[in-house]
């Protein structure tokens, strides 16, 4: 479902209804009041004393008969000022998302409600996520929002790995960017509640970001291959035995891997991430409600 064209139609249509009310049904409906109780007060001139109030009430209430707004349009104008709102905040500043998987884990945890920062990546048309204003580019390390390549519908969430022009090297779950390996700290097991398992944790340097990661036990990992169409496919060469893989970042295009690295499916698998693509920044855990107390930014 996209929620984006769901919203920009909800934005026309009750601004359409809006500005119809404001441009003349409003205008209708205030002259018919006017009428209507030019036409009370004639009838009911000559009423005076006890029936004083009970006349200011009719009165009253016929006014406010006449000049309400039926209810199709409480169902569309009414709502038009609440539904820009949210599209402008929704489309160009920040944009909530829930954490489907734990294929980021241990940054993020399953069920985490994240803010994504719409602007930081660039200014885009809503709905069609055109580039109208440059302001800056992912930077390696950092958690992003995206598009993903193979079904534009459905949203991911990685980590900036690769930059248009690197070279990335995954042999033996060893991670080198341009023939230089990532640096690791191992600070031991980590224990996933999902699968309940262990896992080794490591914290690992991407540019200037700090962060963690866990491997499986397992001395090999998961196969490092294919798993259906890919984006380049001669951009990338695999190793026959399922335990590495080098790519090229092509121009214009980004290298995605999860945390959780034995257990994502990420450009290790299906290619890269076009700059099109590119939803935002995440960088804050607003409520999971799992974890009540979670709540707060992440590297």
């Amino acid at each position: 479902m996209n929620f984006a064209l769901i919203l920009f139609v909800l934005l026309i249509v009750s601004a359409a209804m809006w500005t119809l009310d404001l441009l003349w049904l409003r205008k209708t409906r205030l002259a018919a009041a006017r009428a209507a109780l030019a036409d009370f007060d004639a009838r009911n001139a000559g009423s005076v004393g006890a029936n004083a109030a009970a006349l200011t009430a009719d009165r009253s209430a016929l006014e406010d008969r006449i000049t309400r707004r039926p209810w199709y349009l409480e169902y569309t104008a009414s709502f038009f000022p609440v539904i820009l709102l949210v599209f402008v905040l929704r489309s160009f500043f920040f944009e909530p998302f829930r954490i489907p998987s734990g294929s980021m884990i241990p940054t993020l945890q399953i069920g985490d409600l994240i803010l994504v920062n719409k602007y930081q990546y660039g200014v885009r048309l809503p709905v069609i996520n055109r580039k109208i204003i440059e302001v800056g580019a992912p930077q390696r390390g950092e958690v992003m929002v995206f598009r993903f390549p193979h079904n534009p519908q459905q949203d991911y969430i990685k980590r900036v790995v690769g930059l248009p022009g690197d070279r990335i090297d995954y042999v033996d779950r060893r991670l080198s960017i341009n023939g230089k390996p990532v640096e690791t700290i191992p600070l031991g097991r980590y224990f996933e509640d999902g699968r309940l398992q262990y896992y080794s944790e490591f914290t690992e340097k991407l540019g200037a970001v700090s962060h963690r990661i866990i491997l499986s036990e397992s001395p090999l990992g998961v196969p490092i291959m294919p798993s259906g169409p890919h984006t380049h496919p001669d951009a990338c060469r695999y190793r026959p035995d399922g335990r590495g893989l080098t790519c090229t970042v092509p121009a214009g295009h980004y290298f995605m891997m999860g945390d959780n690295r034995d257990n994502s499916e990420d450009s290790r698998f299906w290619g890269f991430v076009p700059d099109e693509n590119i939803v935002g920044r995440a960088f804050f855990v607003w409520m999971n409600f799992g974890n009540i107390g979670r709540i707060g930014g992440f590297n």
